[in-house]
């Protein structure tokens, strides 16, 4: 297994963790800290292994597929363990879980079809406002309150933003199943 490979699955290793810490409070004063660091580096993870993949040639099946998955898993367990917080609406983390199956569907129905739809910069920057939101949500710092709002907000926006611009950049897919 190559090292962006290795990164990936160190990722999904990590979500446990995270939801362990954020939802038992086992840290104890540091538990906070103990948060942030497990998501923070779980986060640099994201782009790290995809950085190098790129620039090292090493892309393989296992990081197209995992790779996806595990930002997934770990923006999704992040958002729902914020929800049992009282930290996060969950009308939100319907919206945000529902583009993902949405955009996974849509791409399922592509890959039958031999078009892969990659990544544009809308999903991009959704997945920076959703990691900023849950880290916002994590430091739950009452000063910054209003910036965490802005973030909620930009994330649930730019959640519906992606998910139509992937739709109408690709909409030739849903006619392919009639």
């Amino acid at each position: 297994m190559n090292l962006p490979n290795k990164l990936t699955t160190g990722r999904m290793i990590l979500v446990p963790f995270l939801v362990l810490f954020m939802l038992t409070g086992w840290g104890g004063s540091a538990n906070r800290i103990i948060c942030l660091v497990i998501f923070i580096s779980a986060s640099v993870t994201d782009w790290l292994d995809g950085y190098l993949a790129r620039k090292n040639h090493l892309v393989t099946n296992y990081g197209k597929f995992m790779d996806p998955l595990a930002d997934k898993l770990l923006v999704c367990s992040a958002m729902i363990c914020m929800i049992e917080l009282g930290r996060l609406p969950a009308w939100v983390v319907v919206v945000i879980i529902g583009r993902e199956f949405i955009i996974s569907g849509f791409r399922l129905i592509a890959a039958e079809n031999g078009i892969v739809i990659a990544a544009n910069y809308w999903g991009k920057f959704k997945t920076v406002s959703q990691m900023i939101m849950i880290i916002l949500l994590l430091l739950n710092e009452p000063r910054l309150s209003v910036v965490t709002d802005i973030f909620i907000w930009l994330s649930a926006a730019l959640t519906v933003i992606s998910l139509l611009t992937y739709i109408m950049q690709n909409r030739k897919v849903l006619s392919m199943q009639d």
